[in-house]
């Protein structure tokens, strides 16, 4: 250390001393990591994670979730989960439904992760469907999947009774997560689980010895379809597996880490990043009641992580922070902030401790908080780890299993979605001047392409290079910044291009504004041009209680002021020239991304 250094470490110190800290806590050196990747298990397939997991941690909790009228939490084993996911095989193949697709829907839940690695692991394909579709969207995607069986909670008994009665889809069986037997053509899974059971005693051994070729589909996963109709994307062990072994190598967990799921398990973010990484990891997944839960259910299940996109994490933040300015503490929380950052150049951390009460809000134990689905707000990212909770954004689509590049927990910039995984290789392409272009990727966890649609597949692909139809570019030091969906850039006449998602960034900040929507419109006087425009999203009772205004031109003329306030900081093509409010949700995908093909 320097001698600059070992002045400001001595004046930080004493700073603590004088709050009462004591000297061995305020002396706790972090230990700075000078290797770049940690060592990670192989694994091949998924049926080979389970085992070796099974075998490493059978009797520590795999899943813990709330059950039964009095919301007890109960918790499984992981060679309990491995034990029902055997016996649930063993009974799929005895029906007849080897090398069938095999569709599953319903809230996050124990009986989803079931199913899931039931069939992935030796019956055959396995169709997660999106929870939050209509029933003839939900039919279409059956019709289009081709799946012969459905696995679904009660939520579903009504939709299911009547895509039965239609007979317009190939599925044979419909199984019941909540029924405990047989009735009226509705299998019962629980009672499909002792089935099972009954038949490993009496020696069927065809699930346990079935083979899994790591290179054929074994998952088909709808997109979200934010600008276009779905497509079927086609998955592979080997593709999941090469992802769950490239995020190991770079963020930590192990058996005392507790994730929270909430986030949808259709979606391959939360699959594999929420439930197949911790159960490589031998960690614990506890199912959310909800998202009005989240911070109750962060106390009761002692979470230590979780997986998020921005419109939660954002919301959480801006909550946070409004409480310690209700406190009166926020000139003091802000100082302790600057303070604590500093202390990175003297490789002190005791972020935790100074902000302890801060820490308490949100359980006491959440330590990392994994962002994806879209760039968080760089001064959410910051300040949510100036208070010492690690917050690392990742990058990745449902064709690449989807992780392609995360912050990691050896290196991180605040505003960056972290280093490209070890596995994986990325190109720009098409640079502009500012080395801004489209982002192209391969490596092992590359889909193997949509199904049944061969004219999608080859518009997504240069040669091994699948194009993610994202822009973005690389600083000096190799860390990935994105600014957008190539289809959602305006492009304005003078070649200049404005991207809605920073603009739509800066706007969210206005207190009251809940979320927007940048687009670009004809000028009324030069059609041949474009317009920036903003739809506002605001929340009438939060803007009366900050502004004291509650007429809808009062609200109109309050963000307008607001909108030229932030036309200042920005070079005149950016300006922003027209809004609307409303307090009407745009519309948005599962992942909570902005529908912009709707608006």
């Amino acid at each position: 250390m320097d001698r600059e250094g070992r002045k400001l470490k001595d004046n930080i110190l004493k700073i603590f001393e004088d709050k009462g800290y004591k000297k061995e806590e305020i002396e706790e050196i972090g230990k700075v990591k000078k290797n770049k990747l940690y060592n990670v298990e192989k694994i091949s397939d998924l049926k080979e994670m389970i085992n070796k997991s099974v075998e490493k941690f059978k009797d520590e909790v795999a899943f813990k979730y709330k059950e039964g009228p009095e919301k007890q939490i109960k918790e499984v084993t992981y060679s309990k989960y491995l034990e029902d996911v055997n016996a649930l095989g063993t009974q799929l193949i005895s029906m007849g439904l080897k090398n069938t697709k095999v569709a599953v829907i319903s809230e996050n839940r124990y009986e989803w992760a079931l199913t899931y690695l039931a069939v992935v692991c030796g019956v055959g394909v396995i169709v997660p469907l999106d929870k939050s579709l209509p029933a003839n969207e939900l039919e279409s995607l059956i019709v289009r999947s081709g799946v012969e069986t459905i696995f679904y909670s009660q939520k579903y008994d009504e939709t299911m009774k009547d895509i039965k009665e239609r007979n317009t889809t190939n599925i044979r069986y419909y199984i019941s997560m909540d029924s405990e037997k047989w009735e009226d053509g509705i299998y019962s899974q629980s009672e499909l689980i002792s089935m099972g059971k009954k038949s490993l005693e009496e020696g069927n051994r065809k699930y346990l010895d079935a083979e899994i070729n790591n290179e054929e589909m074994s998952i088909m996963l709808f997109t979200s379809g934010t600008t276009a109709m779905s497509k079927a994307v086609m998955l592979s062990h080997k593709n999941i597996c090469s992802n769950i072994m490239d995020i190991g190598s770079v963020i930590h967990i192990d058996e005392k880490d507790t994730l929270l799921s909430f986030l949808p398990l259709h979606h391959t973010f939360e699959c594999t990043v929420g439930f197949l990484y911790p159960l490589y990891r031998g960690a614990k997944i506890a199912y959310c009641e909800g998202v009005k839960h989240i911070l109750q259910n962060l106390a009761e299940f002692e979470i230590t992580a979780m997986i998020s996109v921005p419109a939660i994490i954002e919301t959480m933040y801006r909550r946070l922070m409004k409480n310690i300015e209700k406190q009166g503490k926020k000139q003091e929380v802000e100082t302790m902030m600057k303070l604590v950052g500093a202390l990175s150049r003297v490789k002190l951390d005791f972020r935790r401790k100074v902000f302890k009460d801060i820490h308490q809000a949100l359980g006491g134990k959440l330590r990392i908080i994994v962002n994806g689905a879209a760039t968080l707000d760089k001064e959410v990212e910051k300040g949510f780890n100036a208070l010492g909770f690690r917050v690392m954004q990742g990058y990745g689509l449902t064709e690449t299993s989807p992780v392609l590049a995360a912050g990691n927990d050896f290196e991180q910039k605040i505003g960056s979605v972290g280093k490209v995984f070890p596995s994986v290789k990325i190109k720009i392409v098409n640079k502009d001047e500012n080395g801004i272009g489209e982002i192209y990727a391969k490596g092992p966890n590359v889909m193997l392409g949509y199904y049944q649609n061969e004219e999608a597949t080859k518009e997504v692909f240069d040669k091994e290079w699948f194009k993610t139809g994202d822009l973005g570019y690389f600083d000096k030091k190799g860390f990935l910044f994105l600014c957008g969906r190539a289809k959602s850039v305006i492009v304005l006449k003078n070649g200049k291009n404005i991207f809605p998602e920073e603009l739509e960034t800066i706007i969210n900040r206005i207190d009251g504004i809940t979320e927007s929507f940048v687009y670009g419109k004809p000028e009324d006087k030069n059609e041949d041009d474009l317009k920036i425009c903003a739809k506002i999203v605001y929340d009438k009772d939060l803007v009366k209680n900050i502004y004291g205004i509650a007429e809808k031109e009062e609200i109109y003329n309050l963000f307008l002021r607001k909108i030229k306030e932030i036309n200042k900081t920005m070079p005149p093509y950016k300006y922003i020239k027209e809004i609307i409010i409303t307090e009407e949700e745009l519309i948005k995908t599962t992942t909570q991304k902005i529908k912009r093909h709707s608006q």
